[in-house]
């Protein structure tokens, strides 16, 4: 009888530290794991540098803010913009300052922005305007993944604000290896992105995209990873970052 009490109550116990560790499972948990076996957290304090379509894009981050710029050629004259907090958007040409439209400044902003954001990702997603919800166990070619799901407030959201992403993080690894999001601009549409060409640069782990489109108009985003698993998107387009380079600087948080 004794045994059959202390296995009967060995059996609550493991029980119970399962559901204890289950409902400690949540999206803001999840997010903070994938960051650290990323190791995004060395933005706050790195000078991360890429190429991007014949174009060169710095992130320099200073503890609580970032300072994002691109670099490009247009002839004979080389365009740095400048994408600051609380300053805005600078373009220098050659050196030299120039007025730019609002609208034209607003537009650049959103591209330099979108560029460093989503190779900051997952980093980028404890953003304060984000919003994210676990969304439950979903599969992908046969790996077993945390789904999120991500919307984002008005204010801080950026122009794209009523954008609704989808992340997949590894069960066991909680490394970010797909991702898709509906958008409204253009007509509207919805893209799905998976990861490959993984590369660790001094401990920062970097990914490049294949961008896919659903076949059909039916398929929604809540339905993207199943139409991926059955063939029912075509390759858009490979995003990919090249000579990236990190130099961590000596500032402390």
């Amino acid at each position: 009888m004794k045994f059959k009490f202390y296995f009967f109550f060995s059996v609550i116990v493991i029980m119970s530290c399962n559901t204890s560790k289950n409902s400690k499972l949540t999206a803001e948990s999840i997010v903070n794991k994938a960051i650290e076996v990323s190791g995004k957290t060395a933005f706050k304090t790195s000078e991360v540098s890429f190429e991007f379509r014949d174009k060169i894009y710095i992130s320099q981050g200073h503890c609580n803010h970032y300072i994002l710029k691109r670099i490009s050629t247009k002839t004979d004259s080389t365009l740095l913009d400048i994408l600051e907090p609380g300053k805005g958007f600078k373009r220098y040409v050659n050196d030299s300052l120039i007025q730019v439209a609002d609208t034209t400044a607003q537009k650049f902003s959103e591209s330099i922005n979108s560029v460093h954001y989503f190779v900051q990702l997952p980093y980028r997603l404890n953003d304060k305007a984000v919003n994210k919800t676990y969304k439950g166990l979903d599969t992908i070619n046969n790996k077993v993944y945390h789904q999120l799901e991500v919307t984002f407030d008005q204010e801080g959201g950026g122009a794209d604000f009523q954008d609704v992403y989808m992340y997949w993080f590894g069960k066991e690894d909680y490394k970010l290896d797909y991702l898709a999001y509906s958008f409204v601009v253009n007509g509207g549409g919805i893209r799905f992105r998976e990861a490959y060409n993984e590369r660790y640069i001094d401990s920062i782990r970097f990914v490049d995209y294949r961008n896919y489109k659903p076949k059909s108009d039916d398929i929604k985003l809540e339905k993207i990873s199943k139409a991926f698993n059955n063939g029912q998107l075509e390759l858009l387009s490979k995003i990919e970052n090249e000579n990236i380079q990190v130099e961590k600087s000596k500032e402390k948080c």
